[in-house]
This record gives structure tokens, C-alpha cells and sequence, in this order.
């Protein structure tokens, strides 16, 4: 055979192979902020219900130990994307900009033959590549009426963001993406990342209730170091009076204003006239605080059902994989914080839940130790493309389908880097195993050692306890051996506009 007629031999059974293979399935990415696995009553939440995230756990899986690489807004969405570490993608803190020219797993997908598009909150201060289509928040977002960010320029709209960013996701599903493709949808939320203002329909939500205070709400420190002393993230002292509401909002229209200012109102006079103090004020603000974060949780989960309803109603959800996750997990009181950052559970913890329809089967739960890093991994084996042999985590796709792999992961590496502002987090790294959690606060070079089955709410350190001498030294045996796993020398990646430097 000729070699133009053998090139198109192979072509066409390169093309009838590819037309006898399953339909490759959608990817639709739902993220939120700062949302802790504790506010997901399919975690077995005891302050709130979410009954649209809470199907995806009953349809599809929820895992039970998912942790995050570093748990800080940006560098979650850059560990995501690229599926390394942030050393690696450059960027280790807020303040960082995100190398748009490096391997993103969008791009692989595109490039694959999936359509994708970014919409909601990004934060990664550069504009997005890899995308079809994107519309993004700038910086942050606010709550109500958001400017967004396009390839065409601003665009502003009036409104509630939560509700904003599903009616842009549902008009990209419906009327903008070409649908003889595949498709990965990147549809991520600002809520309920601080200060927490609820959409109209929910601000009298949970207004005659009493949220149950977390066991260690008062937390004195006593059992760990200097880190957790120095904390500038308590409900005590850094609640803000914008935060709870005792300032005028900002961002709001005049109606908008209107109707937030009436339901606080009464609220704020007596709290002016009781004048709280001590563990009283600490409750106050704990109530305050924490109704409206949940209450923005409720609408994240309304927001979850419209999307939902649009997948059954255009028969997409039979061959669609639907996750649900956050940036990281949060406090809700548990050591008398609120954000996240730390190694201790309830902030590296995230919820992650999936579903997809005849590979996993409904109602499982996994307690494998899984990664956010593990991400770009699952979506590239699940397109059916091959993963790049510098990606650091590994394809969820046999987990999902019950065969987790024999050499699966026993231990789980974080590295936190952001200091002194904002909330003074010590910068620190280190190891978690099934049954311990071994820190090392570096910059003061102080130890945090955690036996998570006799103290799971990590209240008393037993690094120094002779008892332990044995667990401390084989866990930072492993604790090297992971850092040079995934190249963490201390130092971290800077980029050119192209290409990483030596």
C-alpha cells in the first residue's frame, strides 16, 4: 500500500475506533468558598441542611478525608488547575499572580476536545487562559450587584452574586456552548467567603433559633504552642462591626440597603441595649456571624438545585460527572475561629462530593486519603486523555469506581505559607496519617504533634510526651521523605512569561 493510502487507512480506523467508544462525559466543577464540610448536613451538619448538595452524596460519593495542599483561597484554585503544589505553580499566597502560561488542566482539555469555560470566582489576578468562555469576579466579588471581568471588558449587573453566576452558567449550558462537545464547566462561587451577606429571601433565615455552639468554642490554647496563641482570627476579637452588622453595608443599591437595614434592625438595638460582654459578647458574635453564613450556604445550595434541575430537564445528567467541593474547609467556632488556614482539620479538611452515573455507585462513601491535588488528574482520566508526567497527584477514577489501588497513598503533605497579614498564621508544613498529625511551625520552630483517634478535635499536643517519642520520630521520617516526593526544597517556582526559570 502506498504511504498516502496507508495515512488514510489509519485515519479511518483511527476515527471508527474513536466512534465505538463511550461518549466522554461533561465536567461540571462546582466550587464555593470557605465552605466547611460541617455546614453540609450531608456531613451530618447540626446547624443547617442542604438538601441540593446533599444529592449528590446520596446519587454519587462523598469523601470523608479530602484534604487541601494549602489551605488559602488562591492557592487552592492554582493547585486545582495545575495538579502540583503551589512551590511549584508559583503561587503560595494570595499576593502571588497566577502564571496563566503554564499547563493547566484546562488547557489539556481543550486542547483534548472539550469546550470549557470559567465562571464565578477566580482570584487568581490574572486573566484566565485555557478557556472558551469565561466571566469572572474581580478580586474577591462583592455580594450584591458585581462588576465582572470578560475577555470583552466589564460588564455590570444588579443583583444577588450567588444568583448571578448560575443564571451566567445556565445560559452558557443552554445557548452558548457548542453541544456536540464535551464539556468542563468551572462554576465557583464567592460564597460564603467573608463578610457574609445573605440574598433578601434569606436574611430573617434561622433569625428565632439558637445555633449549637462547637464543644470547643472557648478554647484556651493551653494544650498547643505559640501559633495557636497568636491567632488574629477569633470570634472574641477580630469579628469586625461590619462583619456582624452593626455598620452600614457597603454595595447594596438604596432598596437593597433598605431591606438589609430593616432586618437587622431590631436585632442591633438590642444588642446596643444589653451591652454583652465576656463569654456573652463571644456567643453574640457567634450567633450573628455564623446565621449569616449559613445563610449564604442556603443559597449556594439553591443555586446548586437550579443547575441540578437543568441537568435532569435536558437529559445531560446521565453523562455528566458533577463534583461539588470548596477552596478548603472553615471554623465555625471549633477553637473559637472563624476563616481557615491552619493544618488542624476543620480548615484542611474540604468537603468533596461526586456523582457520575454508572461508574459510581450511589450512596458510597470513601475514606481514602484524597487531595485537591488530585483533581486535574481525575478529569484527564475521565476524558479519557493521558495525565503529564509532572502533575503530582493521582486520577480518583479507579477510587470512584470502588478498586482503590493497593499503593495508594497512607500520608497526606500541606504547606502553608502566608504571614504576618492576614489572621497571623504561622507559616508551616507537615504530615497526616490515618491515625496522627505531625506539624512543624518553622519560622519559630515549634512542633505540633495530634493522635487524631483519642484527641480528634486536636486539643492537646503530644509532641513533647515520651510516650510518643517513637510516632514523632517515624513521622517526620516521613515527613522528608514526602517533601522530597514532591520537591518541596523551600524554594519556590518563578516564572518568565513563558517557561519557568532554572
Amino acid at each position: 500500500m502506498r504511504p498516502l493510502a496507508l495515512c488514510f487507512a489509519l485515519l479511518i480506523s483511527a476515527s471508527a475506533a474513536y466512534s465505538q467508544q463511550p461518549q466522554r462525559p461533561n465536567i461540571l466543577f462546582i466550587m464555593s468558598d470557605d465552605h466547611g464540610y460541617q455546614a453540609i448536613s450531608a456531613y451530618g451538619s447540626k446547624v443547617n441542611q442542604t438538601p441540593n448538595i446533599d444529592r449528590l452524596a446520596k446519587e454519587g460519593m462523598r469523601f470523608d478525608r479530602c484534604f487541601v495542599t494549602n489551605s488559602i483561597c488562591g492557592p487552592a484554585r492554582a493547585t486545582i488547575l495545575t495538579g502540583k503544589y503551589n512551590h511549584l505553580n508559583g503561587f503560595t499566597t494570595n499576593e502571588k499572580k497566577f502564571n496563566g502560561a503554564q499547563q493547566t488542566v484546562a488547557k489539556l482539555l481543550q486542547a483534548g476536545g472539550y469546550q470549557t469555560a470559567m465562571l464565578g470566582k477566580w482570584h487568581l489576578v490574572t486573566d484566565p487562559t485555557g478557556f472558551d468562555h469565561w466571566s469572572i469576579l474581580q478580586g474577591q466579588g462583592p455580594y450584591y450587584n458585581p462588576a465582572m471581568k470578560t475577555p470583552n471588558g466589564v460588564v455590570k449587573h444588579t443583583g444577588y452574586t450567588t444568583d448571578i453566576i448560575t443564571d451566567q452558567a445556565l445560559e452558557w449550558l443552554d445557548k452558548t456552548r457548542d453541544k456536540n462537545k464535551p464539556f468542563l464547566l468551572m462554576y465557583q462561587h464567592k460564597a460564603p467567603h467573608r463578610n457574609w451577606q445573605p440574598p433578601p429571601r434569606y436574611l430573617d433565615k434561622y433569625k428565632d433559633v439558637t445555633i449549637p455552639e462547637p464543644a470547643n468554642l472557648f478554647d484556651d490554647y493551653k494544650g498547643r504552642g505559640t501559633a495557636a496563641r497568636e491567632n488574629q482570627m477569633s470570634i472574641a476579637k477580630h469579628l469586625t462591626p461590619n462583619d456582624l452588622k452593626l455598620t452600614t453595608q457597603a454595595g447594596l443599591g438604596p432598596k437593597q440597603l433598605e431591606i438589609f437595614n430593616k432586618a437587622y434592625e431590631e436585632e442591633n438595638k438590642k444588642f446596643e441595649e444589653a451591652k454583652p460582654q465576656g463569654d456573652d459578647l463571644i456567643r453574640w458574635n457567634f450567633q450573628r456571624y455564623v446565621k449569616d453564613y449559613l445563610r449564604c450556604v442556603d443559597a449556594v445550595d439553591d443555586n446548586v438545585g437550579r443547575v441540578l434541575k437543568y441537568l435532569d430537564d435536558n437529559d445531560l445528567a446521565k453523562n455528566t460527572i458533577v463534583i461539588y467541593t470548596s477552596d478548603q474547609g472553615w471554623y465555625l467556632g471549633e477553637h473559637g475561629w472563624f476563616d481557615k488556614r491552619w493544618m488542624y482539620e476543620e480548615s484542611f479538611r474540604t468537603p468533596f462530593l461526586i456523582r457520575w452515573p454508572g461508574k459510581i455507585k450511589p450512596g458510597s462513601v470513601n475514606t481514602d486519603l484524597v487531595m485537591n491535588l488530585d483533581y486535574p488528574e481525575t478529569f484527564l482520566e475521565a476524558a479519557g486523555l493521558p495525565i503529564p508526567a509532572d502533575m503530582q497527584g493521582r486520577s480518583l477514577v479507579p477510587v470512584l469506581e470502588g478498586k482503590t489501588p493497593s499503593d495508594w497513598r497512607k500520608s497526606v503533605y500541606y504547606h502553608y505559607y502566608e504571614f504576618p497579614q492576614p489572621h497571623h498564621v504561622h507559616p508551616h508544613y507537615g504530615i497526616r496519617t490515618d491515625k496522627h498529625k505531625l506539624i512543624h511551625f518553622y519560622t519559630i520552630n515549634e512542633w505540633e504533634l495530634y493522635d487524631l483517634e483519642k484527641d480528634p478535635n486536636e486539643m492537646q499536643s503530644r509532641y513533647m510526651d515520651p510516650a510518643y517519642e517513637q510516632t514523632v520520630a517515624d513521622l517526620k521520617r516521613q515527613l522528608e521523605e514526602l517533601r522530597k516526593q514532591y520537591k518541596d526544597d523551600g524554594t519556590v517556582a518563578e516564572f518568565d512569561s513563558l517557561t519557568p526559570k532554572p
